[in-house]
């Protein structure tokens, strides 16, 4: 996915969802916003998914796979719904806050993966690339690109997606399901306070 934010976007969205997160967790409204005074890019319609971190633990994350609103607006909503309404987890409270990382991910647009047989997808879904949502009927789950960092076989990444979706892992081979991939941009907080060091020029 083509980078669409500018650093300065990015550090923009990371703040909001700060805010946005903090407010949530102490039960205040979310702090009000000066829309006039934001980019374009971070006006237009957008969708995202808010990951909240402690050390090397998943705390919460929630998003949405299409976009129905301002990216701001998106990006707000979900960080206060990750650290209150994620199922997985217990609410965050505000002694934890300061421990919290935030990873936010901008999501292209869902589109269908054409394919014949099961193991077709083996071939077609790009590690680390795409994100993927699975459906059948009604159930539907998704995995962010980030998520082949812990399951890089596809075989592998697949079965844990129907067992998210609530079906056993071998669904994928015995059902055609309706596949769809998308690719994110995605940012965090510790990025924007360690920006990378620029060499000295030699002397």
């Amino acid at each position: 996915m083509a980078d669409i934010l500018s650093d300065a976007d990015k550090a923009v969205l990371l703040k909001l969802a700060r805010e946005a997160l903090e407010a949530a967790v102490h039960g205040q409204p979310a702090p009000p916003m000066d829309a006039t005074a934001l980019s374009p890019a971070l006006k237009r319609t957008g969708c995202s998914f808010v990951t909240l971190t402690e050390g090397d633990n998943l705390r919460g994350c929630i998003g949405a796979l299409h976009a129905v609103g301002p990216l701001y607006e998106d990006v707000c909503l979900h960080a206060a719904q990750a650290a209150l309404e994620d199922y997985r987890f217990t609410s965050v409270v505000p002694a934890e806050l300061p421990r919290l990382e935030i990873e936010i991910s901008v999501l292209s647009e869902p589109l269908p993966l054409a394919y014949n047989q099961p193991d077709d997808l083996l071939h077609l879904l790009r590690p680390e690339v795409d994100g993927v949502v699975l459906q059948q009927g009604l159930r539907r789950a998704t995995f962010l690109p980030q998520v082949w960092e812990d399951i890089p076989d596809p075989a592998q990444f697949l079965g844990r997606l129907c067992e998210k979706m609530g079906r056993e892992p071998g669904l994928w081979r015995k059902t055609r399901l309706d596949v769809q991939t998308y690719q994110v941009e995605k940012f965090t907080e510790a990025e924007f306070r360690h920006p990378p060091q620029t060499a000295a020029p030699d002397r």
